[in-house]
């Protein structure tokens, strides 16, 4: 689930994640036609150029605001092209993204919040991106990775809702947690579209005014916090299933590129590092280890898709890539008995020495992560 609002506790992680993803990079020369500078502020999204080439463009992005912000570059129906989230006051991020020619809008949203402040910009000619037929190959696998996810959510997510609906709390809250795996796994993708994570993953705290909560996080509080199941309930548990039909019906039809799926994997970290490892994801059923272990499962996947490629064009990176995902998965693992099993360990038990242990290995990760994208269509100097 995309974060909205920031407790302490989260801001507190998304600045120790952006120290180490490129606060400290200098800025961009402005001197290339293929990279634009964003300046984010409070109120204003600036851009150094409103068209540029189709082909691989990069987004060299400064907040000087005051509020953790995120920024997007979409379609015109405002599906996701690319975005960076959680980009703290005073830092800088790079963000590599293809596109072909045609209309989009740059989007900055201060407090991560809203629709955003916007420019209409325009990607000109029509040549697309030379891309390297490996990596043509590691979007279909990673689209068919995708819609597999999507396939063996669905069943889940009906035995959960199936659950809720005969009023069986136990059987319910036993099934929650495995329902959300594939989802967790290729997030990005259903964030793609826009619509459909508002409908069936929004945290209470996320709620734009007058949106009803609806999906998995306000059953997980029925089932948890208030310990019944409502006439109501039931009813969101059939929408659940609706919109996440919706959602795998969908999949298929997601706008992926080679960038986007690094992307996309640096996106499920900071997932991790603001929903997760903070407890905020999972605040009533304290299931957050079995999503972190799902969003590393995502993160690697297109990963291992990309490797290929990033391992010629910046052998150096993947080696510290290699190292940091076995780290992680070490650590994660001390959380379960079986390691095949996503029988985790309850987060309320997970004590804050071990949190920022966990904390730190995912902003380990994090940080060589975010150069994922560049390595796949740039080779190192």
């Amino acid at each position: 689930m995309r974060a909205v609002r920031l407790s302490v506790v989260t801001a507190t992680a998304v600045a120790a994640l952006t120290a180490v993803t490129g606060c400290t990079e200098k800025g961009s020369s402005g001197d290339s036609d293929r990279v634009i500078d964003v300046t984010a502020t409070d109120s204003k999204c600036e851009v150094s150029k409103k068209e540029f080439p189709a082909g691989h463009v990069e987004l060299a992005i400064e907040n000087k605001g005051s509020k953790v912000t995120e920024v997007y570059v979409l379609f015109p129906d405002d599906r996701i092209v690319t975005e960076r989230e959680n980009i703290g006051p005073g830092t800088k991020q790079k963000v590599t993204a293809e596109v072909k020619a045609g209309d989009y809008t740059i989007a900055c949203k201060p407090g991560m919040k809203g629709d955003g402040i916007r420019q209409a910009v325009k990607a000109t000619g029509g040549t697309a991106a030379k891309r390297d037929p490996r990596l043509d190959s590691a979007v279909a696998a990673y689209r068919q990775y995708a819609q597999e996810q999507a396939d063996a959510t669905l069943p889940l997510a009906k035995t959960f809702a199936a659950a809720v609906k005969a009023g069986d709390l136990e059987a319910a809250k036993k099934a929650y947690a495995p329902s959300r795996i594939g989802w967790e796994r290729t997030e990005p993708v259903a964030e793609s579209f826009g619509d459909i994570d508002p409908k069936v993953d929004v945290r209470a705290d996320g709620l734009e005014a007058g949106q009803k909560w609806t999906g998995w996080h306000r059953l997980e509080k029925s089932l948890w916090q208030d310990k019944k199941i409502t006439t109501e309930d039931k009813t969101l548990a059939d929408q659940l299933i609706t919109d996440l039909t919706d959602w795998q019906k969908r999949v298929g039809k997601a706008d992926i590129t080679p960038t986007s799926m690094a992307n996309g994997a640096k996106e499920l970290l900071d997932e991790v590092a603001t929903g997760k490892v903070t407890g905020e994801e999972e605040r009533y059923s304290h299931t957050d280890l079995v999503d972190f272990k799902a969003n590393v499962e995502g993160a690697e996947k297109s990963y291992e898709l990309l490797k290929p490629v990033a391992k010629e064009n910046n052998a150096a990176l993947v080696t510290e890539l290699d190292k940091q995902f076995a780290a992680l998965n070490t650590l994660l693992d001390k959380y379960r008995a079986d390691k095949s099993s996503y029988d985790f360990t309850s987060y309320d038990k997970v004590g804050d020495a071990d949190r920022k242990q966990l904390s730190d290995g995912v902003n380990a990760l994090a940080e060589p992560l975010s150069k994922l994208a560049a390595a796949v269509v740039t080779k190192s100097s």
